[in-house]
């Protein structure tokens, strides 16, 4: 038993001695000299850094602006589909659900709206829809596209329909009649 602990305590002893915080090994083995690590540590003024090189990340939010139609400049999304607003609903809450919706399709968003050419970012807002998903607004009122339109297409201005008139919008946010 005596030898086990003999043995044990060289073995603890050597190991220590090799593993030990001695200044010069440290230095002379794992650090470069002063002079280079004072170059890599103090780039150039002028040199772009990593965060310069990283692009933007663009806005995820639905984009509106203005573009011209047959009624004037009206609101379309970034894929020049037009929107609507539905005059029965009277506050930012959307009551156009189920058969409606499935007609009348709400613009949705998943971030912030963003405001392109003629739209105002300050009118722009979002409401909750019923099943958690963030419906586009602007001026206060929730916007819808109309299901059988195409990009560019103003087919159901000044259209009635499941309680209510369907209108286009200016960049003020007034329905155009």
């Amino acid at each position: 038993m005596k030898r086990l602990l003999t043995t044990l305590t060289l073995v603890a002893a050597l190991t220590l001695a090799a593993c030990g915080d001695s200044d010069d090994d440290a230095d002379s083995e794992s650090s470069p000299p002063a002079e280079a690590s004072q170059t890599e540590e103090a780039p150039d003024a002028e040199a772009p850094t990593k965060k310069d090189k990283e692009p933007k990340p663009k806005p995820s939010g639905t984009k509106l602006a203005v573009g011209d139609s047959q009624f004037g400049p009206i609101l379309f999304d970034d894929s020049d589909q037009v929107v609507y607003l539905f005059d029965k609903e009277t506050s930012s809450k959307p009551e156009c659900y189920g058969d409606c919706a499935a007609e009348w399709p709400p613009v949705l968003t998943k971030g912030e709206p963003v405001a392109g050419d003629g739209a105002k970012q300050g009118l722009l807002g979002t409401t909750k829809r019923d099943d958690g998903s963030t419906q586009v607004t602007y001026a206060g009122q929730p916007l819808y596209y109309y299901a059988h339109e195409g990009p560019g297409e103003v087919l159901c201005h000044n259209v009635t329909g499941f309680g209510g008139l369907w209108l286009v919008l200016d960049a003020k946010g007034d329905a155009l009649s």
